[in-house]
């Protein structure tokens, strides 16, 4: 429930009701006077207050509030920092347990990062573009990977051969093919399906 709206003797009642049901508090909310109340004569002809109460869609509260759910249920102790850009959301995890949520290759992160878009884009609109890191893992690994793809390319050409690379994450084949782009001596391709679909480098021939 996002939205919800309330009856009062107060405005201050109403609210109080609203805020308690959505379980909010009251920063995490807008609030419109529908229709205003009135004490009456005595107790007579009074109109109670009425109010709607909206919650506000923070795509960086609600993703620390899933992840901070996530570390308790993992017994892991981390610190989410997360800064909305544009549409898109950048959450970056600190900490001595912070490299629990990185798993092989990134593998966990990036099942991390998806679950974590599909809690903050559940019925909401325009969609928000989660990028989830850990340690500054993700710039380490496109180094790494920059790295290794100049290295087999190198490979490809003194071998006179294609390389095959082992199976990687749609995110990772694309930082090979970008790093060996400028190369004018081989060509990158990938091939397979998901999720063994991997890379290929193969030297051209002039």
């Amino acid at each position: 429930m996002d939205s919800i709206e309330k009856f009062g003797r107060t405005e201050e009642e109403a609210v109080a009701e609203a805020l308690k049901e959505l379980g909010v508090a009251a920063e995490e909310v807008e609030i419109t006077v529908l229709e205003s109340g009135t004490k009456g004569f005595l107790g007579i002809g009074s109109k109670p207050w009425k109010i709607s109460v909206t919650k506000i869609f923070d795509p960086a509260a609600v993703s620390k509030k899933f992840l901070r759910e996530v570390a308790t249920a993992m017994g892991a102790s981390i610190e989410i920092n997360a800064e909305l850009k544009e549409r898109s959301l950048n959450i970056s995890l600190l900490g001595t347990d912070a490299g629990r949520f990185i798993g092989k290759h990134g593998q966990a992160l990036d099942a991390f990062q998806y679950l974590t878009s599909l809690v903050v884009n559940k019925g909401k609109a325009p969609f928000v573009n989660v990028i989830l890191d850990s340690e500054n893992y993700r710039q380490k690994r496109k180094e790494t990977l920059e790295n290794f793809a100049k290295n087999m390319a190198k490979k490809a050409k003194q071998q006179r051969r294609s390389i095959v690379l082992e199976p990687m994450s749609s995110y990772e084949r694309k930082i090979i093919h970008a790093a060996l782009q400028s190369d004018k001596l081989v060509s990158t391709f990938s091939e397979g399906s998901e999720p063994y679909r991997n890379v290929v480098i193969t030297p051209k021939r002039y």
